[in-house]
């Protein structure tokens, strides 16, 4: 599949009727011919995270779902996706989205079917070099006789290797922003070690720059409106920055900034002490998430 096949398909998923509970999602997906499932699957894995709502999001947790509940059928997809998609990058998001959970759930009931299949299967002997070996699992060690790790660790490093570094110590505010804003959108088959590098430096600015890590949130939210985007960042770095010390400044945002305000509204603090989350309350009422 190439560009235009992905925007027809997920024009497609798009229109569909909204997907509001798994069993309509179930539904409308498990008649599906395998080449549509594999189709649909691969498509999704080259979607940004920002366009990740609506019936996108559902048949993305039908898709995570599968393994557990159809494990022959989600084998079925790994196997006409090795067969049938040229991008390696998207090729590898089977293993952590598909077969890390046949193998942990239902390992036993597929480990003679993977052996058979591996042993004409190059791509699949490929992607099972990227399973962890468990040197006191013997099911696992079954696989690992078949994989091809060398080339498999050799393509992840290749993918999670970025082409310009980032150097966060030295970026302004507005370019960590901006930066930020790109990690964090990206889909996780486009995402590298600079996404680790941003959240790396994150936990730097909590635990010695706090006031920093608010600046570079309050910069975030003059660029950035999407949804999705805004709720990873009122559950991650500004749920992780509040605290007694820092609770002075972040009433005195809320005051004067809205934007802000609402975004306190995606913060879960129901462990934090009585006094701070009186103080939280009194600056969110009603207006959760």
């Amino acid at each position: 599949m190439g560009p235009a096949d992905d925007t027809r398909l997920l024009e497609a998923l798009s229109a569909a009727p909204q997907l509001r509970t798994p069993d309509e999602t179930e539904a409308f997906l498990d008649p599906m011919s395998l080449g549509e499932l594999a189709s649909m699957w691969c498509a999704l894995q080259r979607v940004s995270r920002r366009d990740q709502v609506g019936s996108i999001w559902a048949i993305k947790l039908y898709f995570d779902h599968l393994p557990h509940r159809r494990p022959q059928a989600a084998f079925d997809v790994v196997l006409e996706v090795l067969r049938t998609e040229a991008d390696k990058p998207t090729v590898m998001q089977l293993n952590d989205k598909f077969l890390l959970s046949l193998l942990y759930t239902h390992g036993t009931e597929l480990v003679a079917r993977i052996e058979h299949e591996a042993e004409h299967n190059a791509r699949l002997r490929w992607l099972l070099g990227g399973v962890p070996v468990a040197p006191d699992d013997p099911l696992i060690l079954r696989i690992a006789r078949l994989a091809d790790s060398e080339a498999w660790h050799a393509d992840h490093l290749a993918q999670r290797t970025p082409r310009e570094p980032l150097d966060c110590a030295s970026m302004s505010v507005a370019e960590l922003a901006r930066a930020w804003v790109e990690q964090y959108s990206r889909s996780e088959r486009d995402q590298d070690d600079n996404l680790f590098a941003i959240m790396d430096f994150e936990r730097d600015l909590r635990e010695d720059d706090p006031d920093r890590m608010i600046d570079l949130i309050l910069e975030i939210l003059k660029i950035e409106s999407n949804p999705v985007l805004l709720s990873l960042l009122a559950a991650g770095p500004l749920e992780d920055v509040i605290s007694t010390g820092t609770i002075d400044r972040i009433e005195r945002e809320a005051h004067i900034n809205e934007r802000f305000r609402d975004l306190l509204g995606g913060v879960w603090y129901y462990r934090a002490p009585d006094e701070l989350k009186a103080r939280l309350d009194a600056l969110i009422g009603h207006d959760r998430w």
